[in-house]
């Protein structure tokens, strides 16, 4: 540690801080525009110029390293002298349009000009201008004649998001930032350039003049998206979310979040919402009170009950639920007498479960992958699965971690990847069984599968046996692989043997808590495969859209069309429900309180924002009324907090029920010949709320989606050009879709994306398929 003097205190910071830390660690304040805590010094702006005694001239806070003894002045006549002719320079050219500026109230430059700006200019010439670009349907740089050049945006893209989309081009005067060759900005986590540009140079589009600052509320909230459980801001006009906002936690999400977390609440403003109970009757939907629905709901349970028994009847919930509420579904289920019930609508191997009570989780924290030395990933679409995990593993690379990955195609990380395996989804397992034979080889011990020869393999194995802190991470479609039973099991022992932890990435924000409260099959039950596979008598879906959730969305859709009751718990009218019965309006999460555990374990409540819209209301109210309807006992609840006490009990205990240990013998599958599919969910097909999201359905992930990408030699054996169709075919499934070429992709992998109108015609995600030219 150091010490120097600032301001007439003493302050200790450790060796090699800047100044601006000291000044942070004192709590002083030193005004400032192109420093940012987590992105690199570029010292460009100088707004930070302080008085250091023994120094010829102001220096910047950002970017002078602190020495014994060092005595600096934030507040000498020396140093605001200093700061006020850098802002009398950045007011230069700056347009003097806060009144009708979307950044005027929250404005950096704004605030730091009442204190350090002038009451006039000198400046008599022209103000330059900067003409408009058009970056994509995210981000608005309409206005970049409000850009001070402090790059905060170009170091972004190039240090956090993986991807230098933006940059300066010009000298002087004349410098601006721009995208290159006029392309958009396409990044997963584009939005943070909007939070951290401290002028309004980059805007929201999807906000744009719909509100004053000032005019809005601001709630906290958690991300329903994926496992990481990014904190948010949810700001409020009325009734109605406008926009979202990270909230700073350094343990889950830092300060950033990605664009479907931003953006997906245009679907809460949807002309789709569903604001009523609505019942099918004589093929044509009615509009009724909650008394009549429910009733509808409960009379036909105990018909069916009565008449068939309870093997028929089951309920498959999303895992982007609540945890009340999928204990209470689980419940219900259970109070009928069914052990049908399960959250996990896109797996294949149900066999993958924890002990009763138990759930499998990251297995490590999530800060904690920021410091990876090692990071093994194994069957993950890492960068648009998880792109705030990803994010932080890009982290690690930077300060010089190692990613290994085994997957069967090599997509653009926007990270370097030290050491890859590339190989057909069937031979998962034994590209683990041969890197878990280089491991034993090195140990001295007996291998627990039959290992090949692999150059590939050998690579990832002494990679893991070198480093300290290091971590094996299953991804979607390892969980979701018809044996990811066995890559479960020989990911622990590789990760037993080299000292890593073992853990899944996660699928869903409630994917750890849907295990926890025990919404899945007990003895006797269905899983949520024989569910969407077969013909049900009664049939609950909460929040579930078959033809887009279901691993088989073709039997799913087939499945449907024979069922009995088909009760859809929903937010929307347009939902994906063939063959639907009763629609329930439920609110989303910004309209009702609840609780999800992250991939690490944590569990994180919130409460509603807003009223729920027309007549939907949360939930889980509406299972424990439904449940009263029933006869059933144990509903009497009065609140969430009582519901989540029920449901999982000492949330102190929660981290000893976390449990990625693995019993099952490891038995290799027999080669596979033929071509296979490799379905990805595509970042903006994951949930009902980012499916209904227009600006999030503009970007170029959204319009790259329906497409079937093939490897090299197949593209030349079908005779394929650019803008070719091909008919690819399951079975009796098939679809006709826009061809791509991927020479990154295994040999024999045909990759089709599920969760999309276009494929939902398909078979299964991970099964055979046959392709040809359309």
């Amino acid at each position: 540690m150091i010490e120097i003097e600032l301001d007439g205190k003493k302050v200790s910071v450790a060796e090699g801080s800047m100044v601006m830390h000291a000044a942070d660690a004192a709590g002083t304040t030193i005004p400032h525009f192109c420093y940012h805590k987590k992105l690199s010094i570029a010292a460009n702006c100088r707004m930070c110029l302080v008085d250091i005694e023994k120094a010829p001239k102001p220096m910047p806070a950002c970017a002078t390293p602190v020495t014994q003894g060092m005595v600096v002045r934030t507040k000498s006549d020396k140093a605001i002298k200093a700061q006020k002719s850098v802002m009398e320079f950045l007011l230069i050219n700056h347009p003097l349009d806060c009144p009708i500026c979307d950044q005027g109230g929250e404005c950096q430059l704004q605030d730091l000009a009442v204190g350090y700006g002038g009451s006039a200019s000198r400046y008599q010439e022209e103000k330059r201008v900067v003409f408009h670009k058009n970056v994509g349907p995210l981000i608005s740089m309409q206005e970049m004649s409000r850009c001070i050049h402090c790059t905060r945006c170009v170091r972004f893209g190039q240090e956090m998001a993986g991807v230098m989309e933006l940059g300066m081009q010009h000298r002087g005067e004349h410098s601006e930032i721009t995208t290159f060759l006029g392309r958009t900005i396409d990044s997963e986590l584009s939005g943070n350039m909007i939070d951290i540009c401290p002028v309004g140079a980059l805007t929201s589009k999807p906000f744009r003049y719909s509100a004053r600052t000032w005019e809005l509320s601001r709630r906290k909230s958690v991300s329903p998206h994926d496992s990481t459980g990014a904190n948010l801001v949810v700001q409020v006009k009325g009734k109605q979310v406008l926009r979202v906002v990270p909230l700073e936690n350094d343990d889950v999400n830092e300060c950033w979040i990605a664009d479907r977390d931003r953006f997906s609440y245009e679907a809460l403003n949807s002309d789709q919402r569903l604001k009523t109970p609505m019942v099918k009757q004589g093929g044509q939907w009615v509009a009724v009170d909650w008394n009549t629905a429910l009733g509808y709901v409960a009379d036909g349970l105990k018909r069916i009950k009565a008449e068939h028994g309870v093997v028929g009847i089951g309920a498959v919930a999303s895992a982007h639920r609540t945890v009340e509420e999928l204990h209470l579904l689980a419940k219900l289920v259970r109070g009928l007498g069914s052990e049908s019930i399960d959250t996990r609508t896109r797996h294949a191997d149900f066999a993958n479960t924890a002990a009763a009570g138990k759930a499998r989780w990251l297995g490590t924290s999530i800060a904690s992958l920021s410091s990876l030395d090692r990071a093994f990933v194994v069957g993950s679409f890492l960068r648009k699965d998880h792109p705030l995990f990803s994010l932080r593993i890009r982290q690690a690379v930077r300060k010089g971690g190692a990613l290994l990955s085994l997957h069967a195609v090599q997509d653009d990380w926007a990270m370097p990847v030290a050491a890859s395996i590339t190989a057909a989804p069937s031979a998962w397992a034994q590209a683990l069984a041969d890197v878990a034979g280089y491991v034993a080889t090195a140990k001295g011990v007996d291998a627990p599968a039959p290992a090949l020869v692999s150059a590939e393999a050998e690579a990832i194995a002494q990679a893991l046996l070198s480093g300290e802190r290091k971590a094996v991470l299953l991804g979607n479609a390892a969980a979701q692989h018809p044996q990811a039973t066995t890559l479960l099991a020989l990911a622990s022992w590789i990760a037993a043997q080299t000292g890593a932890t073992v853990g899944y990435l996660g699928e869903a924000a409630n994917s750890v808590g849907a295990q926890l409260v025990k919404a899945l099959p007990g003895a006797g039950g269905l899983n949520a495969g024989q569910m969407l596979g077969q013909p049900m008598k009664a049939l609950l879906l909460l929040d579930v859209e078959p033809p887009h959730d279901a691993a088989d969305a073709a039997a799913a859709q087939a499945a449907l069309a024979g069922s009995g009751l088909v009760v859809a718990l929903t937010s929307f009218q347009d939902a994906a429900v063939p063959n639907a019965d009763v629609l329930l309006p439920i609110a989303p999460f910004t309209e009702t309180a609840g609780s999800f555990v992250n991939a690490e374990g944590r569990l994180q409540s919130f409460t509603g924002v807003v009223q729920p819209a027309g007549e939907a209301r949360p939930a889980w109210k509406v299972l424990r009324v439904l449940a009263n309807l029933l006869g059933l006992s144990g509903f009497q609840q009065e609140t969430v907090d009582d519901v989540r006490a029920e449901a999982l009990g000492d949330a102190a205990k929660l981290a000893m029920r976390l449990d990625n240990t693995s019993a099952a013998a490891i038995a290799l599958p027999a080669a596979t010949d033929g071509l296979q599919r490799l379905a990805d969910v595509p970042i903006y097909a994951t949930d009902a709320l980012v499916r209904r999201a227009p600006s999030l359905q503009l970007t170029a992930d959204a319009k790259l989606a329906p497409q079937a990408s093939l490897p090299a030699a197949l593209w030349q054996q079908l005779g394929l050009a650019a803008g070719d169709h091909v008919r690819v075919a399951q079975g009796g499934a098939r679809a006709v879709l826009p061809a791509r070429l991927d020479a990154s992709l295994a040999a024999n992998v045909v990759r089709v994306p599920a969760g999309l109108a276009e494929t939902a015609t398909l078979g299964a995600m991970f099964g055979a398929i046959t392709v040809e030219k359309a």
